[in-house]
């Protein structure tokens, strides 16, 4: 598992119908984009809960390097860098997915964490890890992946909600969209 994800930052005044059109026109390509396991189409609207910025900022599950890099390389990102420049793409290395009993997904969170500079790295990853399964647990949850960034020591853990997540410690999205034609083949649990 890969995850991947860049965030187009909007202007203040920006009219956030142009994104909503935009993934409703287009979302629907990634359906079946091999390799991939799920793309959440997300959004966050300035001054909603608690966003200070608009933002276009899709997050990524790939299954496999080669749907991924297809993706970046072969013509799926280009329409991205078409309209919007070419945004900074960050990836992290998965190290845990879970699944939860959440229905329909309309709420995503973002939360990004150094690694401990002190102590054990295992330790670090597989708590790191275990909260993939301590977010599913709760109601309204419909799943969670936690990555990581070593060239920034930077845990991301990401997670769909099917409502807005009572105290979310992260940023906020909606989701708009999502493309999942291999989430069912996201090996769950942790992935050393």
């Amino acid at each position: 598992m890969h995850a991947l994800q860049y965030e187009i930052t909007l202007p203040a005044d920006y009219d956030m119908g142009v994104i909503r059109d935009r993934v409703a026109r287009r979302g629907h390509l990634l359906d079946d984009w091999d390799g991939l396991g799920l793309k959440a189409y997300l959004v966050r609207e300035r001054g909603l809960r608690g966003s200070p910025v608009n933002a276009y900022a899709p997050f990524y599950l790939w299954n496999t390097v080669e749907g991924m890099n297809a993706f970046l390389w072969g013509g799926g990102f280009q329409g991205v860098a078409d309209d919007f420049g070419r945004p900074s793409v960050r990836q992290w290395t998965g190290l845990a997915y879970a699944e939860g009993e959440g229905g329909q997904p309309g709420f995503a969170v973002r939360q990004r964490q150094p690694v401990p500079a002190r102590g054990l790295l295992a330790d670090a990853v597989e708590d790191a890890a275990a909260g993939a399964g301590r977010l599913t647990a709760r109601e309204g949850a419909v799943l969670a992946a936690v990555a990581v960034d070593t060239s920034r020591w930077e845990v991301v853990t990401f997670s769909l909600w099917d409502r807005a997540p009572a105290g979310a410690e992260g940023d906020v999205f909606e989701v708009l969209h999502l493309s999942a034609p291999g989430r069912d083949r996201i090996r769950r649990g942790r992935r050393w």
